[in-house]
């Protein structure tokens, strides 16, 4: 195999880590209750025997593959592995219904599934009644699945990495839908791998931080922000099987993690357990970086104060475009509030509703890094991107120093009595109030003004405030045209299967609330 096809291939991406550090660990996975340490050369020697058994079983370059996995290390050894023989990796989203999974799989056309029950109470029947030619489970072979790991041991042919060709596909990841169903982007070996070198050049890793991982590994959040970083840089990454505040901060100390990323529901439910947090060793720490959703300032003060000692910073990005505003490589402080300035070697601008060039308007970005289009789906494609400027939906404020502000999505924004509301704008001014541990806002239907916000609303464990006086403060602290003409306190905030707060349901149940409010009234 000629060491071009390995470095046009990103299957093989950590190379250069692994020929430096081969027997040091890489994966720390918690899979199951148990520590499973695993090397660099044990990950690589993995994916070669994934990729000997994919091509043993029939998969060749350029046909798909699903993976229905949850956070183990075989979901990283089948997603690069898959790719050292040039097959498509379709990492799912394993929170989703069972019927748009298997939806998912049809449309794309996958030749093999590979399923986890232990991610997925359908798993098994997602994959029988899906058109493949081969399944495979993690665990016993049973009823037409083929064990995995009987798979990976059977004896097979070394295998050649195929020749790619320049926008050659590397893997198909899944936006979360919140505006839709979930559309594939066509991620390409090219502009992934141009990434990982970008994003060493510029904020690099070193062999001695560790990552640790709780969001799932299908999101960009763990994958882009994480596990590619630390393997390309020859460090290590702790893996957990789920989220849960206490365990994830307990790891944090335990494991000696260096920094981690996370959507702000990390945070805000660890935040919770302050007790405990103050009790544990985290000197390790230092960097913290909530990202993936809107992120309210209040959020970023508050786990300032709680580990002092730590950066915290707010990331920006998209599943199909990267991360077009980062920190400033000059040094400067970034604002409260910004995700950063425009990313060196990414081209971009703010357009108004006319097309034109502003100060405001929505974010469109350019770069090696975005995707070829979404996968059979044309009109998409074609409404997205135009002569490879990606159109990301997301409206943007640029200050005089280069500073961006995220305002809300193009479809978000809402009229009120003629004033425009961004729900971003109203949930900080309800992240201000010190008892307000959580908030989303949408637009409920109002018979005078069109449309009047509404808030769902999770508040700190004693607190004894109420609706009436949450409206009081952002009427106090607020501009009054946009004060929640109504609050529902919650317990908890509805989160898509990415750990984002779900906006279409939050939207459907303060409509069914406020109208219920109204009739009562």
């Amino acid at each position: 195999m000629t060491s071009d096809q390995r470095r046009r291939n990103l299957g093989y991406f950590f190379d250069d880590a692994l020929a430096r550090v081969p027997d040091k660990v890489a994966i720390i996975d918690l899979f199951g209750g148990s520590e499973r340490w695993v090397t660099y050369r044990a990950l690589d020697r993995r994916m070669d025997a994934v990729a000997r058994m994919l091509a043993r079983l029939g998969v060749g370059a350029g046909e798909r593959i699903a993976m229905l996995v949850g956070n183990r290390t075989e979901f990283v050894e089948l997603f690069f592995g898959a790719m050292r023989i040039g097959a498509i990796p379709l990492p799912l989203n394993t929170r989703l219904a069972a019927p748009s999974l298997g939806d998912i799989i049809a449309r794309a056309g996958c030749v093999l599934g590979v399923v986890d029950p232990s991610c997925h109470r359908d798993a098994a029947a997602i994959a029988r009644d899906v058109p493949l030619r081969q399944r495979l489970v993690l665990g016993q072979a049973a009823d037409g699945l083929l064990a995995f790991e009987d798979e990976l041991a059977a004896p097979a042919t070394d295998i050649e990495p195929p020749a790619l060709a320049e926008g050659a596909q590397a893997f198909q990841p899944y936006t979360s839908g919140s505006t839709g169903r979930p559309k594939g982007a066509i991620m390409t070996h090219r502009g992934m791998l141009w990434y990982v070198a970008y994003n060493q050049r510029y904020w690099p890793s070193s062999e001695n931080d560790r990552g640790l991982v709780a969001l799932p590994l299908f999101h960009k959040n763990a994958l882009r922000g994480t596990v590619k970083p630390m393997l390309y840089a020859g460090g290590s990454f702790v893996l957990m099987p789920r989220y849960e505040p206490r365990a994830y901060l307990e790891a944090l100390a335990r494991y000696r993690c260096t920094y981690s990323r996370g959507v702000a529901a990390v945070f805000t439910m660890f935040l919770q357990h302050r007790d405990f947090l103050a009790s544990l060793d985290l000197s390790a720490l230092r960097s913290m970086t909530i990202g993936s959703a809107v992120v309210a300032p209040e959020l970023m003060d508050a786990v300032e104060r709680a580990l002092p000692h730590v950066r915290v910073s707010e990331s920006y990005g998209l599943t199909e475009g990267g991360s077009p505003l980062r920190e400033p490589i000059d040094g400067r402080a970034v604002p409260r509030g910004s995700p950063g300035v425009a990313a060196p070697e990414i081209e971009l601008k703010l357009i108004d509703a006319a097309g034109r060039e502003a100060g405001e308007g929505e974010l469109v970005i350019r770069s090696p890094y975005v995707c070829l289009g979404y996968h059979n789906e044309p009109e998409i494609t074609r409404q997205k991107l135009r002569d490879g400027w990606l159109h990301t939906g997301d409206v943007f404020r640029r200050d005089h120093e280069g500073f961006f502000y995220f305002r809300s999505r193009v479809d978000d924004m809402f009229s009120c009595g003629g004033e425009n509301v961004y729900p971003k704008e109203v949930e900080n001014v309800l992240f201000a109030h010190p008892d307000v541990v959580n908030a989303a806002v949408a637009p409920v239907p109002h018979a005078v003004k069109g449309f009047v916000p509404a808030a769902m609303v999770v508040v700190r464990a004693g607190a004894s405030v109420s609706a009436d006086e949450l409206r009081a403060w952002c009427v106090d602290h607020g501009a009054a045209y946009s004060h929640p003409r109504f609050i529902a306190l919650v317990g908890s905030l509805p989160l898509s299967g990415a750990g984002k707060i779900d906006r279409a349901e939050v939207a459907t149940r303060l409509r069914a609330l406020y109208k219920d409010y109204v009739e009562v009234r």
